[in-house]
């Protein structure tokens, strides 16, 4: 019999819901996004009841403005944005967000038209260049802006993530003394922050990284009034299932209360692969197989971009008419275009008598998936349905959801 994903916690559609297999049942020749509006309403309410500071939704990882809005209509109000193009998106779709321009590198003129245009207040910046820059894009009639909360980016170790983000951003230790004062000077509000990498595997990642906002604060004698730990909170794949998240958030409030730091001072988060990684999963067809090679209709240059070029595994499930009553083994997928590149090595675990024809649901793609998807080849071409039964993996307790298996009859 086909082996069941149990240390994943898959959990299959209750009688009732409507699912891929439903979806399946149509015979769909193009790529279907499954989206699960309530897998991000329950994420958004985890965060906003159990983290003990502020959540920011990282709008990189999932910009659909329908996301926006469920986030928005379940109580998350702070949008970390990266690009003046996601200001724009989250001020058209969110008017009253507050928005936090978390790039440490900006254009001048991306700069001034956050803060004149769309109220944009905080920036993050790790170089005395880039606090001239905001202080100068800021200013009014030759005046300094006066109500600027600016957040110093500290580089910090990626040793726990299994996505790296070390290398690029992060103040350099010689002037970071200088850095901080300066952005002192020139703010109502100062905070430091930074990021542990994404999917953070242990909540040591963000232990070390609290010693080393400590040995900041130390060595420069200011007073910080927001202390920003990032994102890097991690979601549950094959061969990656990470501690529950209460133990990274008691952690990161320990080390929080014990920092020399304003009384009134605010602890703020930003999750953006927690918050809508279960949001979606993707329904492809088989079109070839080859040994143990799938060939199906998405991949590197659609929403298996992480699988392709990171290494990700992700959740399958086979859905066709037949149950499998085969084993399962390891397959690779190839995507549907004609670059050798488009590849996913995997391994993804499906029965061994998976045929072109066939139907694969790959979970836990609301986070970058969907947002990282192009049209190269003439694919990318895909539809979007509203399902209701449970993502593929949870870390969010779906605990009366029965095992799903990794096979789904229609």
């Amino acid at each position: 019999m086909h082996k069941h994903h149990r240390a994943l916690g898959l959990a299959t559609a209750p009688t009732g819901t409507r699912s891929g297999a439903d979806i399946a049942k149509t015979r769909p020749v193009q790529p279907v996004t499954l989206l699960r509006p309530h897998a991000a309403r329950r994420a958004a309410r985890f965060f906003l009841d159990r983290f003990p500071g502020r959540s920011l939704y990282a709008v990189k990882a999932n910009p659909s403005p329908d996301l926006l809005k469920i986030l928005w209509d379940e109580g998350v109000t702070h949008y970390d944005v990266a690009s003046i193009g996601e200001v724009r998106l989250v001020r058209e779709t969110l008017p009253e967000a507050m928005l936090c321009f978390m790039h440490p590198v900006k254009a001048e003129e991306a700069i001034a038209e956050a803060y004149f245009d769309h109220g944009v207040k905080t920036f993050s910046l790790d170089t005395l260049e880039e606090l001239d820059k905001i202080v100068r894009a800021t200013a009014t009639g030759g005046e300094a802006a006066t109500d600027l909360n600016l957040l110093v980016r500290l580089q910090v170790s990626s040793k726990h993530a299994k996505y790296s983000l070390a290398s690029k951003f992060g103040a350099d230790a010689s002037e970071l003394k200088a850095l901080l004062f300066g952005a002192r000077q020139a703010s109502d509000a100062l905070g430091i922050c930074f990021h542990v990498g994404s999917q953070a595997m242990s909540p040591a990642a963000f232990a070390d990284a609290m010693e080393r906002v400590r040995d900041a604060i130390v060595e420069a004698s200011v007073t910080v009034d927001i202390i920003d730990v990032g994102g890097g909170f991690p979601s549950t794949y094959p061969g990656m299932e990470p501690p529950p998240l209460e133990a990274y958030f008691q952690l990161i409030h320990a080390a929080f209360e014990a920092l020399p730091i304003s009384y009134s001072a605010e602890l703020w988060c930003e999750p953006g692969r927690a918050l809508c990684a279960e949001y979606a999963s993707l329904l492809v067809r088989v079109e070839k197989r080859r040994g143990d090679e799938l060939y199906i209709n998405d991949g590197a240059y659609g929403a298996l971009f992480d699988a392709a070029h990171v290494g990700w595994r992700f959740p399958v499930a086979l859905v066709r008419e037949q149950e499998s009553v085969t084993k399962c083994m390891d397959f690779s997928f190839y995507g549907p275009t004609c670059d050798d590149l488009d590849h996913m090595a995997g391994p993804f675990e499906l029965p061994a008598d998976t045929k072109a024809g066939d139907y694969v649901e790959i979970g836990m793609l609301g986070a970058y998936g969907c947002a990282m998807r192009t049209t190269f080849n003439g694919f990318g071409v895909d539809s979007v349905e509203i399902v209701d039964d449970e993502p593929m993996a949870t870390l969010y307790g779906a605990a009366s959801a029965p095992t799903r298996s990794n096979v789904v009859t229609l």
